[in-house]
């Protein structure tokens, strides 16, 4: 391999890193608490990649001290990540999870990736905007006389 040659392909790597930095900044800026916590960014990009995008509907700073944020899904679920001084933790369908480890990161993204899988539970409408109701059962016939003997 020549200099040349070493010098192209980091080049083209270059790009294609920054190219996943841009979108995640584009991204970014449609959330107001992403510009306002850049800690959280990194956790978000870490946890659901840089096309995060595709799968929030919104994010929502939920409580002052500690830190809380609720991750909306597009498909109706959410999940919470709670700042602490050392590292972020990720609460998924009642599991704490503490970013700092790396096993810990994996099994939320694995958590992240089940919820996003199978979504929440979609309801039918109901006509009229009442509840249902039951069905009728049917009267109980009366039995015939037996004879008298």
């Amino acid at each position: 391999m020549t200099r040349e040659d070493l010098v192209a392909k980091i080049k083209t790597l270059a790009k294609d890193v920054y190219k996943g930095r841009l979108k995640a900044d584009v991204a970014a800026a449609e959330y107001d608490e992403l510009t306002k916590f850049p800690e959280l960014k990194k956790v978000i990009v870490d946890l659901l990649t840089a096309d995060f995008d595709y799968f929030l509907a919104s994010i929502d700073w939920v409580a002052p001290r500690p830190t809380t944020f609720r991750v909306n899904l597009k498909n109706g679920q959410d999940f919470y990540l709670i700042y602490t001084p050392k590292t972020f933790i990720a609460q998924i369908e009642g599991k704490k999870y503490y970013l700092l480890n790396l096993n810990e990161e994996e099994s939320a993204c694995e958590s992240i990736a089940r919820i996003l899988r199978y979504g929440g539970k979609t309801e039918e409408p109901v006509e009229g905007g009442t509840s249902p109701t039951p069905p009728v059962e049917p009267a109980p016939t009366e039995s015939p006389a037996e004879p008298e003997v």
